[in-house]
């Protein structure tokens, strides 16, 4: 069964376990999993090789996956804290990983605090019963700042989006900056909303370049990066950030 989503690579849902297209990256990815499960995050898939075809293969997690237009419950004060929870606790987790002779498939990002999942959203979160219980679609991790992991939540959770764009939320300038104070408190590790801020526009800027390289042939993708620079403009006149040049 073709899984909805599935990250840059596709994923297929094959005898109780979710199998995708291998990489170099992937033994990385195996490890990194792996690693994290052995320090206590359960909530992580479980890595399991490769299968017969070659495919990069890890344990299923089942609930439900959020996909845009996201349900009204997704925007709780639960889900944002229990999120911002989660990540601070995998991010603790892969302090230790051992980076010899790892490859990563993004690049990562000084200075290389923890392993980030760098695509830390609703849509590779499962829940069961409106409570996260599972983080997704590792492909992309590689080492870098906190602040990256945690701007990115911040951009797709609070939200830190133009009130046009049709992935947030109209709920209010207040509130927004009530539940970023919230995700920074909760988080901790001293993070504060201006870092968030000035990070995420640096995040969604750095987003955008890395899907215009990847758009040949595919409007909606340099739509997509269209809209990721519009964000970050609109984080930049209400937050002080200087413009990016």
């Amino acid at each position: 069964m073709i899984l909805d989503g599935g990250g840059m690579g596709g994923a297929s849902l094959v005898g109780g376990s979710v199998r995708r297209t291998a990489g170099e990256w992937s033994p990385t990815i195996q490890r990194l999993l792996r690693h994290l499960r052995d320090r206590g995050i359960a909530w992580v898939p479980v890595p399991s090789g490769v299968d017969a075809q070659g495919r990069d293969r890890v344990s299923y997690l089942p609930g439900v996956v959020p996909r845009y237009p996201l349900p009204d419950w997704v925007w709780s004060d639960t889900v944002l804290t229990g999120a911002a929870s989660k990540l601070a606790a995998l991010h603790e987790a892969s302090a230790g990983f051992d980076r010899d002779a790892a490859v990563w498939r993004t690049a990562a990002h000084a200075p290389a605090e923890v392993i980030c999942h760098n695509d830390f959203a609703p849509y590779n979160m499962v829940f069961q019963d409106g409570r996260l219980t599972g983080v997704i679609d590792w492909d992309t991790a590689s080492p870098g700042p906190r602040v990256w992991d945690v701007a990115y939540l911040a951009y797709r959770l609070v939200p830190l989006t133009d009130p046009a764009n049709p992935d947030g939320v109209r709920n209010g300038d207040d509130n927004r900056a009530r539940r970023l104070r919230q995700l920074c408190d909760t988080y901790g590790h001293g993070l504060d909303p201006p870092q968030v801020l000035a990070a995420a526009v640096a995040r969604l800027h750095d987003l955008a370049g890395f899907t215009e390289a990847r758009a040949a042939g595919r409007p909606d993708l340099l739509a997509h990066a269209v809209l990721y620079r519009r964000d970050a403009a609109w984080i930049e006149a209400r937050s002080g950030t200087p413009p990016a040049q």
